[in-house]
């Protein structure tokens, strides 16, 4: 059994811990949850730090547990928020509770074989039995208002004059017991999170030692932060979501390829489950040569399989190279419709009607009115541009301008022209 701590400490996952931890899971293997909020369908790439504690935790020998708030995801966790969140109905969360299972599963091996298999569990199936009376009766009486009081998450909404509501002031009650019914009923003696949810963990651990009498044990893992000081997980767009609907996966690798080199050795340690002997080489390779970028390309290769798969991998790193290096004509073929129109967002284009489309006769014709002089001021500047060799379409090079016009559509309905290095035009056949 290799040790879950040290695993962490090196890769700079450790924040906070409790005491005696570390010997407790040196025993031999123990059981650990960590809680997801349903607020969404898909997990993103900030939810993607918890996701790696938990493998790191199964890969050590032990056991996780996902938990999934379909309860607490109906009040929202007021901590280090601003306002209360909107409340989603059960149906919603239902369904955003399958779909991040699916994610998960990616990534932690649920499978019926193993004495650490991991488990998804939702707090709704035992919350929702539940009266409000039987609450505030059986569990409120073991925590104190000052003692809730106190939490950090509390106290700064409190001071900055946006106030708590009762039902997100009981939040961290609620969590605190969904620890107590996992460590009764599960055997698990310790709960994992983000370093904002300290103050929620160990009320959980208070409350077991006051209702079971028994010892639980809590870790954090740091909030992770851009080197500018930008927020991790956000780009112009929004979050980087999983799921390829949400963030395709070539905007998903892209994502990856463009951090920084500061955040890249940072970020190579806490997203892969590279080794520290290959992590190092690697930084070592790009010192030599930082604008080889190895890197960036390792992380984005690592952390898009897992996620999206070899195939979609493929698909990215070929559309990459459409922009930034050699290409053919089957990789742009090979590039789905979003995946092209993404590539070459704000590229110019101009649009042609398939029946004026089908009337062209030469490549001349396609360079003159068809394309309103968007390419090309006229057609004498597009034959000069072709014979010098400088002018391409969907990769191909033009060498005769007044060769028939026999050109395939990309998706049935794209042509991608490119002028010189740099300048690429899209025609749409409509």
């Amino acid at each position: 059994m290799n040790s879950f701590i040290e695993e962490l400490r090196w890769r700079g996952m450790l924040q906070d811990m409790t005491p005696e931890i570390e010997e407790h899971l040196n025993k031999g293997m123990a059981s650990a949850y960590l809680g997801f909020d349903p607020t969404a369908d898909s997990l993103h790439i900030g939810h993607l730090v918890g996701v790696m504690t938990l493998l790191h935790f199964q890969r050590a020998g032990h056991k996780p547990f996902a938990l999934v708030g379909g309860a607490t995801g109906m009040i929202g966790d007021p901590s280090f928020k601003s306002a209360e969140r909107n409340l989603l109905d059960k149906e919603t969360l239902d369904h955003n509770v399958a779909s991040i299972q699916a994610q998960l599963a990616k990534f932690l091996d649920f499978s019926e074989s193993g004495e650490n298999k991991a488990e998804l569990v939702n707090n709704y199936d035992w919350m929702s039995k539940f009266s409000f009376l039987d609450f505030i009766r059986d569990i409120g009486k073991h925590i104190t208002v000052n003692y809730m009081m106190s939490k950090d998450s509390v106290k700064r909404r409190l001071e900055d004059g946006n106030g708590l509501s009762f039902t997100e002031f009981t939040y961290q009650l609620i969590q605190g017991y969904d620890f107590y019914h996992l460590w009764k009923n599960e055997n698990c003696t310790v709960q994992l999170g983000g370093s904002d949810q300290w103050g929620n963990i160990v009320t959980g651990t208070e409350l077991i030692r006051r209702m079971g009498g028994g010892s639980a044990y809590a870790l954090t893992v740091p909030l992770i932060t851009k080197a500018d000081g930008t927020k991790f997980g956000k780009t112009e767009g929004g979050s980087v979501w999983l799921d390829p609907e949400k963030t395709s996966p070539y905007a998903f690798y892209q994502f990856w390829l463009n951090v920084s080199d500061e955040d890249a050795s940072k970020y190579i340690r806490i997203f892969t489950v590279l080794d520290q002997e290959t992590i190092e080489g690697l930084e070592n390779e790009h010192a030599e040569a930082p604008h080889f970028r190895v890197l960036q390309k390792e992380i984005a290769k690592q952390i898009t399989i897992m996620v999206h798969g070899e195939p979609n991998y493929e698909m990215a790193v070929k559309a990459s190279q459409i922009l930034f290096g050699k290409s053919s004509t089957d990789d742009l073929a090979a590039l789905d419709e979003r995946t092209f129109l993404q590539v070459f967002d704000g590229v110019p284009q101009v649009q042609i009607e398939k029946s004026q489309f089908e009337s062209l006769v030469s490549i001349l014709d396609l360079f003159g009115e068809a394309t309103q002089g968007v390419i090309f001021a006229s057609k004498g500047e597009a034959r000069k541009m072709i014979q010098g060799g400088g002018v391409s379409i969907n990769k191909e090079k033009l060498s005769d301008p007044n060769a028939d016009l026999n050109l395939t559509l990309l998706q049935n309905k794209y042509l991608l022209i490119q002028k010189g290095k740099k300048n690429y035009f899209i025609v749409e056949v409509r």
